[in-house]
């Protein structure tokens, strides 16, 4: 891979109470928290062996089976596409998840071994009384407010293809050694991102092969990489970023654990930005240049402008979509926009 010399910034974090999440988030850029996870009963498990991290997390097994990821060992643990880009280099089954661990304790002297990967589980419906001894107990107040989804990862060396997530992420290493290489959000074309569908789990992945970039057909990417950043991780650090940030995740080791915290401050009732690119592929990408040009001044100006600026010289009463959503105008506004979709 192209050398990426950027190390994440690295803070000594010895408790998740008073870690200053809003903080860090605000400051729009990744950090590593150095042993914030240290005394967690999974990653003292796992520093007697996989065998015994295993045997620790089957005691959670809630009967309900897991979706996971397996992929012919021919593809190196790396999810994404045939050569073609057609098609998924992997398959997704469901199981026991007892029985996927066994599977990866059998195999992890074994260089045929499949790869797996159970990913993004929500540890309170699969792994019923995890939380309370594997979850950190942060005391910032946005994520009292916010509470995250908090999922665990499971699996062999496996390597996930740089995305991005649309929430902050605080992720756990507790078992194994992982690698995360971090983009900023503005990197996206130097990244080439793959298919809006299909994609291996519900984000578009960045096309480049980073062990081996052609260059000649994705030159953008050294300028990626000039910008890019590396988080080493060992069992018990945490690394926190904001949501849209690109990230590659390699796990290092044959048995590997992390748990994961997703969270977003707005407002439940405000819609996926998701949709409105989508949205915005259908009414505004072929349009001639110069209405590309207007639409974007109209967009900077109702959208990523100052919020109240739209509508400060209007009186209250007339401001209609332009006053601060709330829960019943994003009703109204999803109910007028439906109308119009189905027109």
């Amino acid at each position: 891979m192209t050398a990426i010399t950027r190390r994440t910034r690295v803070i000594e974090a010895a408790d998740a109470r008073t870690l200053p999440v809003a903080e860090l988030i605000a400051e729009g850029r990744p950090t590593v928290l150095r042993g914030i996870a240290r005394d967690v009963p999974l990653v003292v498990a796992g520093r007697q062996g996989a065998g015994a991290a295993i045997a620790w997390l089957k005691q959670f097994d809630g009967g309900r089976p897991v979706t996971a990821y397996i992929g012919d060992p021919a593809i190196g643990g790396r999810f994404g596409y045939t050569a073609d880009g057609t098609a998924l280099n992997f398959s997704r089954e469901r199981g026991s998840l007892s029985a996927y661990l066994d599977q990866l304790l059998a195999g992890l002297d074994d260089p045929a071994a499949p790869a797996i990967y159970i990913g993004s589980t929500d540890i309170d419906q699969y792994l019923p009384g995890l939380r309370a001894l594997a979850a950190l107990p942060f005391g910032d107040a946005e994520l009292v407010e916010h509470p995250p989804l908090v999922s665990i990862w499971i699996g062999n060396r496996t390597t996930a293809a740089a995305h991005y997530d649309m929430s902050n992420n605080i992720a756990v290493t507790l078992v194994g050694r992982r690698r995360f290489t971090l983009f900023p959000p503005d990197q996206v074309a130097n990244l080439y991102p793959g298919p809006l569908d299909p994609t291996p789990a519900g984000q578009v992945i960045s096309m480049v092969d980073f062990d081996a970039p052609d260059l000649a057909r994705h030159p953008g990417f050294a300028d990626a990489c000039a910008v890019a950043e590396v988080a080493e991780m060992e069992p018990g650090d945490a690394l926190i970023y904001p949501a849209l940030w690109w990230h590659r995740v390699e796990a290092l080791d044959p048995f590997n654990a992390m748990i994961n915290y997703w969270w977003n401050t707005s407002p439940r009732f405000m819609d996926t930005p998701q949709n409105t690119l989508l949205h915005g592929l259908l009414s505004l990408r072929d349009r001639p240049p110069h209405e590309k040009a207007g639409w974007q001044a109209l967009f900077d100006y109702y959208v990523f402008g100052d919020a109240a600026r739209a509508g400060a010289h209007l009186p209250a009463p007339a401001r209609g979509a332009l006053a601060p959503l709330e829960a019943t105008a994003a009703r109204r506004l999803r109910a007028t926009l439906l109308q119009r979709l189905n027109r």
